[in-house]
């Protein structure tokens, strides 16, 4: 698709499927450290995860994420086997957040591998906005850029990385081709007045939800997100199309058409009281 509709479509989309998966949010604005990541009494992280219907609901959906990402059907059939063991609920044994950004990529209209290198691991397609802001991928859609070095608007992605913990480009510039435990999130929509930036992003608790990170203004002027409970995004991926209003999230398809309904609901039960 012509770039300036896959801005719109990767936020419509990130959106449908948030909503899909129940409209869950996580406020990175006030959480702490031990509630992003709790632990048990010995120190281990404790996983937060749906619960088994739920995960069973949704099973089919992280399954269709995975075939957009080439070479997976190992995952697949690993996973299988997981759920004729311990039942469609079971949870899943692979990490699926590149998979659901992969997915979102290609039905946003980047099928082809040059210009979005879906993966099923965040640091391939990282590396190639790294790349192509070096001048080295001319058909990559996105590029790579410090927090707070351009302007961010929703259909970008912002990253982070917890092994290595990078906390900017000219760290991963080293370990280029190598695996590296990362994730990216969707930016769908921002507010300066508020400083904060909300992003779409898959296995989050293992589920698709909504992150609403702080945001302040550094010395170049523009709005970047800002630490939050001992982490730190070091990737801004900016996609090479013309910009979109910042409130996109609520144009889009999804809440537009949830609010039409929630307004339905009101008129409705207003007249029933009424005729009451």
């Amino acid at each position: 698709m012509p770039r300036d509709q896959v801005r719109r479509r990767m936020v419509n989309i990130a959106v449908q499927e948030w909503a899909y998966f129940g409209l869950s949010e996580m406020d990175l604005t006030t959480i702490s450290e031990q509630e992003l990541t709790p632990r048990d009494s010995q120190g281990r992280r404790r996983f937060i995860r749906p619960g088994f219907e739920e995960a069973s609901r949704v099973a089919d959906s992280i399954a269709g994420y995975w075939s957009a990402a080439p070479d997976s059907s190992w995952i697949l059939n690993r996973q299988n086997q997981n759920w004729q063991r311990e039942g469609l609920g079971a949870r899943w044994r692979d990490f699926w957040s590149a998979a659901f950004i992969s997915w979102v990529a290609c039905e946003s209209g980047l099928g082809d591998m040059s210009e979005f290198n879906r993966a099923i691991a965040h640091h391939t397609y990282i590396d190639q906005a790294i790349r192509a802001r070096d001048g080295q991928e001319g058909d990559a859609a996105y590029k790579a850029y410090n927090v707070g070095e351009n302007s961010i608007n929703p259909g970008d992605m912002l990253c982070r990385g917890s092994r290595p913990e990078y906390m900017n480009l000219g760290q991963r510039r080293p370990h280029m081709g190598q695996g590296a435990r990362t994730h990216c999130d969707i930016v769908v929509s921002i507010d300066e007045a508020a400083g904060e930036i909300r992003a779409i992003g898959g296995n989050v608790r293992g589920s698709v939800r909504l992150k609403v990170f702080p945001a302040g203004r550094g010395e170049s002027g523009h709005l970047a997100p800002l630490p939050y409970a001992g982490r730190q995004i070091f990737a801004h991926l900016q996609l090479q199309a013309d910009p979109i209003e910042m409130d996109a999230l609520n144009n889009t398809p999804t809440i537009l058409n949830l609010e039409s309904l929630s307004s339905t609901v009101i008129v409705t039960r207003s007249v029933a009281s009424r005729v009451d």
